[in-house]
């Protein structure tokens, strides 16, 4: 894995944004819709789950998030961020059997649901470069902040 290019592919990506100021998960998440031509709807999971963090699925007339629900904001911040980053890199998302369509859409036919891209190697190269991209979005958010007199905007002051 070669962290020097994941980290320039995220550094890319960010720039090729051009996202107004100030930056908040709000006007990235209108931004992406935008540039989509669809709508993303971001909803928690129901249910526990210890296999996922985050899920991605592109459905017929949408974009759905679903997220493990987060100790904190920020921590629900930086998943859904994360799946943001995979649009945003345009990662090929894999195809999703019916039955774990089922699992996460009991009421839904499986057939709806077109692909999905799920966090499970957090070492492979899509995933690191997500995760790239997402700290460098959340950084971005946590300087428009700093600069609007928003939430403190370091870890040492939210955590002590």
């Amino acid at each position: 894995m070669d962290y020097d290019a994941a980290r320039s592919r995220a550094r890319t990506a960010e720039a090729g944004l051009s996202l107004a100021e100030p930056v908040s998960l709000a006007s990235i998440q209108r931004h992406l819709e935008q540039q989509r031509g669809r709508r993303i709807v971001i909803n928690p999971i129901d249910g526990a789950t210890d296999k996922v963090c985050g899920l991605w699925f592109g459905l017929d007339h949408l974009d759905l998030i679903l997220h493990a629900r987060a100790a904190s904001e920020i921590h629900r911040q930086q998943i859904v961020l994360h799946e943001f980053a995979h649009m945003i890199l345009r990662h090929e998302q894999g195809v999703v059997s019916a039955e774990y369509a089922a699992t996460f859409f009991p009421d839904l036919d499986p057939g709806r649901v077109v692909r999905a891209l799920k966090r499970s190697d957090f070492l492979d190269e899509f995933e690191v470069t997500a995760e790239l991209l997402a700290d460098r979005l959340a950084a971005r958010i946590r300087r428009s902040l700093d600069r609007t007199g928003g939430q403190p905007g370091n870890f040492g002051t939210v955590f002590g």
